[in-house]
C-alpha cells in the first residue's frame, strides 16, 4: 500500500509540471535572430543528437557488464534518466546551472532558479553569453544531455543491489545540488572556477569527476553485494561493445559540440577525442598483456572509453600529440586503479570511479600541463595550481555531497534492496522482467 502512495505522490507532481507548463508564459521577450548561423546551428542540432546517443550507449556498456539477472535492471538505470532529468532539466535543472548568478562577481555559486523556470526566456534567438551564433533553445537542449548521462554514470557503482525508486529520488536530488551548481561553477560566466581559469572543455570536471566521487560514495553507503567475493563475468560482451561502439561515436558530439560552433576548435576536439581514445584502447590491451593478461574484448572497450573520459576536458585546448599521451596516460593509471580496487574491500560493481573518477582527473590534470599558452609545459604554473586546488574543492564537494543525498533518499526511500531481492536479482525483484525468460528460454 505504501509504494502504491508513493507512485501516486510522483504522478501527482508531474501532473502538477504538466499544468505549470500550461498556465505559466513563456516570457520570452525581445529574441535576437540576427546572429543565427545555420552552419552552426546545424552542428549543434547533429552534436545534441550525438549526446544523447551516448546513454543508450552506456546503457548497454553497462547491461553487458551486469550479472544476466540484473540486465534489464542495469539498462534501466541509464534510460530513466533521459525521462527524470529532461524533466527537472526544464523546471529548474537548466535554470540552477545557467540562470542569473547568486554570489559575489566572478564567485558565482548556483543560479537563480526562477531565471528559466519551465524553460522561461529560453527561445529559438541568439543568447551572447552562450549560445550566439545559434538558438539559445538548442543550447539548452545540448547541456540537457549532459545532465543526463551523469546521474547514469553513477549506476555502474551500485548496480545489484539498488532499488530502483530510491534510485530515481537520488538522481533528481544529485541534479539539483551537485551536478546543477557544479555547472554553474565551471561554465557560467560569473562561476568561480571559470574566473580562477579551470579549464573543462566539455564535461571532465562536471560530468566524469563528479559521477565518478559520486560513484565512489554510492560503493561506500549501500556496501558490498552478498556475492562480491564470487568472480563473475560479463553477462554480454557483444552488448559491451556495441554500448562502447555507441559511446565513442556519441562523444564526437560531446567534445567537438563543446565548441559550440562549427569551427576549427571543433574540428580539433574532434581529431583528439578520435585519436585518445584509440591510444588509451591499443595501451589497456597492450598493458594487460604485459602483464601476462590476454588481450580482452572487455579491455579494449574499456580502455577506448578510458581515453575518451581523460581527453574531455582538453580536447579543444591541447595539442593532437597531447592527446596521445593523455590517453596513454590514463589508461595505464585506470588500469591499475581498478587493479587496486579488487585488491580492496570496495565493491564498485563496474569500476566507475577507477574509469571515469581517475580518468577525469588525470584529464583534469594533464589539461593544466598541455593547455596551448597557459600549460604548465609552456611555464605557465597559475593555471595548474588552480586545477589543484579544483581537484580538492570538486572531489570533496561531490563526494561529501553524495554522501548526503544517499542518506537523506535512504531515509525517505530505503536504497538497498532485500537480501531476497538481490538474491532473484533486480530484474525480477523491481520490475518483474527477465533477461533468461525472453531470451534464453
Amino acid at each position: 500500500m505504501r509504494n502504491s502512495v508513493s507512485w501516486w505522490l510522483v504522478l501527482g507532481f508531474l501532473f502538477v509540471v504538466a499544468i505549470l507548463g500550461i498556465i505559466i508564459p513563456t516570457g520570452l521577450g525581445e529574441q535576437d535572430y540576427s546572429n543565427i548561423s545555420p552552419g552552426d546551428t546545424a552542428w549543434m542540432l547533429t552534436a545534441t543528437g550525438l549526446v544523447l546517443l551516448m546513454t543508450p550507449g552506456l546503457a548497454l556498456f553497462y547491461g553487458g557488464m551486469a550479472q544476466s539477472r540484473n540486465i534489464i535492471s542495469t539498462m534501466l538505470q541509464s534510460y530513466i534518466a533521459m525521462g527524470i532529468v529532461s524533466i527537472l532539466w526544464v523546471v529548474v535543472g537548466f535554470s540552477i546551472a545557467f540562470g542569473e548568478s547568486i554570489g559575489p562577481k566572478g564567485f558565482g555559486l548556483f543560479g537563480n532558479p526562477l531565471t528559466f523556470f519551465m524553460f522561461r526566456g529560453v527561445g529559438g534567438g541568439t543568447h551572447p553569453d552562450f549560445a550566439p551564433t545559434f538558438p539559445f533553445i538548442v543550447f539548452a537542449m545540448f547541456q540537457l544531455k549532459f545532465a543526463i548521462i551523469t546521474p547514469a554514470l553513477i549506476t555502474g557503482s551500485f548496480a545489484g543491489r539498488v532499488r530502483f525508486r530510491a534510485y530515481m529520488l537520488f538522481m533528481v536530488l544529485f541534479v539539483v545540488f551537485i551536478y546543477a551548481p557544479l555547472a554553474h561553477w565551471t561554465w557560467h560566466p560569473n562561476g568561480f572556477l571559470r574566473n580562477w581559469g579551470v579549464l573543462d572543455f566539455a564535461g571532465g570536471t562536471v560530468v566524469h569527476m563528479s559521477a565518478g566521487f559520486a560513484a565512489l560514495a554510492g560503493a561506500i553507503f549501500l556496501g558490498r553485494r552478498k556475492d562480491a567475493n564470487k568472480e563473475i563475468r560479463p553477462a554480454n560482451i557483444p552488448f559491451i561493445l556495441l554500448g562502447a561502439g555507441m559511446l565513442w561515436f556519441g562523444w564526437f558530439g560531446f567534445n567537438a559540440g563543446s565548441a559550440l560552433a562549427a569551427n576549427a576548435v571543433a574540428a580539433k576536439a574532434l581529431l583528439n577525442t578520435n585519436t585518445a581514445s584509440a591510444a588509451a584502447m591499443l595501451t589497456w590491451i597492450f598493458y594487460d598483456a604485459a602483464k601476462g593478461k590476454k588481450p580482452s574484448a572487455v579491455g579494449a572497450a574499456v580502455g577506448l572509453v578510458v581515453g575518451l573520459v581523460a581527453i574531455t576536458p582538453a580536447a579543444g585546448f591541447v595539442s593532437v600529440g597531447a592527446s596521445v599521451f593523455i590517453g596513454v596516460a590514463a589508461a595505464m593509471i585506470s588500469n591499475y586503479a581498478i587493479t587496486l580496487r579488487t585488491k580492496s574491500r570496495l565493491d564498485d560493481t563496474l569500476d566507475v570511479f577507477p574509469a571515469h573518477g581517475m580518468g577525469g582527473i588525470t584529464g583534469m590534470i594533464l589539461t593544466a600541463v598541455f593547455a596551448e599558452n597557459v600549460g604548465l609545459i609552456h611555464g605557465e604554473t597559475t593555471t595548474f595550481l588552480y586545477h589543484l586546488l579544483a581537484l580538492v574543492i570538486v572531489g570533496g564537494f561531490t563526494f561529501g555531497g553524495s554522501l548526503l543525498m544517499y542518506k537523506i533518499t535512504d531515509m525517505l526511500v530505503p536504497l538497498r534492496v532485500s537480501p531476497h531481492g538481490e538474491k532473484i536479482g533486480l530484474d525480477i525483484s523491481q520490475h518483474d522482467e527477465s533477461y533468461d525468460f525472453v531470451y534464453k528460454k
